[in-house]
């Protein structure tokens, strides 16, 4: 007979390498909006479900040395709203991503002075002595999974510089403001300029 993970709504997730000694820890969680902070622009909208697998890795650099690695691998699922970014109104973002990601203490590196360092170790991310942080990972990943820049259509017209009025609603009365005179020398090389394939 097969058991169905029970979601748990979660408020930190802690792993540790102790945790991953003797097996693997498989991780079936669900994020509740508000308790990642994105950024003032995105808001979770709704629970993230976060499905993967936590593994130790031994790293082994001498007879008597190790270090301890955490392999993070993991899904997600959530609806996030992000302001336009010409007149602030919510846009729903559906993402859904993976990530496959491994994780060293920070003390393993931490050498004085500067060295350099293979293209593998570009890969690798720290966690702190304490342990590794799900959310924190989580956010890393949706925030680059994320659009740099959303518009709530291709063609907003933003706000009005002068009053804020919303111009994709309404029109203002505010006087346009005339163009800065130090732009007039480059007004004409629009039409000027011909691009070579």
């Amino acid at each position: 007979m097969t058991r169905t993970p029970i979601l748990r709504t979660v408020k930190a997730v802690l792993i540790t390498p102790f945790d991953l000694e003797k097996e693997s820890l498989q991780i079936h969680e669900s994020i509740a909006p508000g308790v990642i902070d994105y950024a003032v622009d995105i808001s979770q909208i709704g629970a993230m479900p976060v499905d993967g697998q936590a593994d130790l890795i031994v790293e082994h650099r001498g007879s008597h040395e190790f270090v301890n690695d955490i392999r993070l691998r993991a899904d997600y699922t959530a609806n996030f709203e992000v302001l336009c970014a010409r007149c602030l109104d919510p846009v729903p973002v559906p993402l859904s991503g993976n990530f496959d990601l491994i994780f060293r203490p920070a003390s393993a590196d931490a050498v004085s002075g500067e060295r350099a360092i293979t293209v593998d170790e570009t890969e690798i991310g720290y966690y702190e002595e304490s342990g590794l942080l799900l959310e924190d990972v989580v956010r890393e990943q949706v925030l680059l999974s994320l659009p740099n820049r959303t518009l709530c259509t291709p063609d907003c017209k933003g706000l009005c510089p002068s009053c804020g009025q919303n111009l994709n609603s309404a029109s203002c009365n505010c006087e346009k403001a005339p163009a800065d005179p130090r732009w007039n020398a480059l007004a004409g090389l629009a039409g000027t300029i011909k691009l070579k394939n």
